[in-house]
């Protein structure tokens, strides 16, 4: 698992994680996870956490390893579609508000309203003073969302150019991947600067002290997750909860029940 190796110039460089020992961590850290998702059942505790970053940064991928041992009805993903037109005449943030967790529930935000500080403005979805109005109002909306109990986490998934230009590229010859580039995508591409213009004005106004963001360097796809998953459960105050001993039951007795002589339709088995 080391993270560096040398060059011949006697320099270091980054050594990606094995895909052996990057399950083998994730494993314990699912293991986590589950323990926190009893804690939230039980103590009806209220959990969200948002992800923003740049197109091919990982948080797809980081969203997956967190939910993929959990129950999709306590780690709700959010990833709302464009707005409709009643929607772009709410107020901004109303769209979002529904989505928040009750009781008992982790909701992850795929990009959130933070579109308005990124996308939208680089893209020219909004005016300069929609804005502005929306980085004077999120510290508010955010000390809300605290204010009533939220457990509120936002990560920032950082990518350099050379690695996201790799991973925009391999989606193009990748057929399960395809879906993942879109028009905009490739407009937001040619646009870096601007979006890390944005991105700058975005922290400076929402990176406060009850609602900070934390950024996660994501070049190495699995040690963002995996260090993501550890980051938050160590700023998530859970704890395991006491469990009833688990003992499978005896089954019943046939009582005269036969197999049907049926002709199932049974799917080929090519594999």
């Amino acid at each position: 698992m080391a993270k560096t190796e040398l060059r011949k110039d006697g320099s270091l460089e980054s050594k990606n994680l094995s895909y052996k020992d990057y399950r083998k961590a994730l494993f314990q850290l699912h293991v986590e996870l589950v323990k926190l998702q009893e804690w939230v059942v039980q103590t009806r505790s209220k959990v969200c956490i948002v992800f923003e970053g740049r197109d091919g940064a990982g948080k797809g991928g980081t969203i997956k390893a967190i939910t993929e041992r959990v129950s999709p009805r306590i780690f709700r993903v959010v990833a709302l579609p464009a707005p409709t037109e009643r929607e772009k005449s709410q107020m901004y943030v109303q769209r979002y508000l529904p989505h928040l967790p009750a009781g008992g529930e982790v909701v992850i935000f795929d990009r959130s309203w933070y579109n308005r500080a990124g996308v939208e403005r680089v893209m020219g979805f909004c005016s300069e003073e929609d804005v502005q109005h929306f980085l004077r109002a999120v510290p508010l909306v955010e000390q809300a969302i605290v204010g009533s109990g939220i457990v509120l986490l936002k990560y920032w998934l950082e990518v350099s150019q050379e690695e996201q230009t790799r991973r925009l590229e391999e989606r193009i010859h990748d057929g399960r991947k395809v879906w993942k580039l879109s028009d905009m995508d490739l407009k937001s591409y040619s646009r870096w600067y601007d979006y890390s213009r944005a991105r700058d004005a975005m922290f400076r106004a929402s990176d406060s002290a009850i609602a900070p963001w934390f950024v996660a360097v994501s070049n190495d796809k699995r040690r963002a997750r995996l260090n993501i998953i550890s980051d938050l459960l160590q700023k998530i105050p859970y704890e395991a909860m006491p469990r009833k001993k688990v003992t499978l039951p005896k089954r019943q007795k046939p009582d005269g029940y036969e197999e049907p002589d049926y002709p199932f339709k049974y799917i080929a088995e090519r594999f």
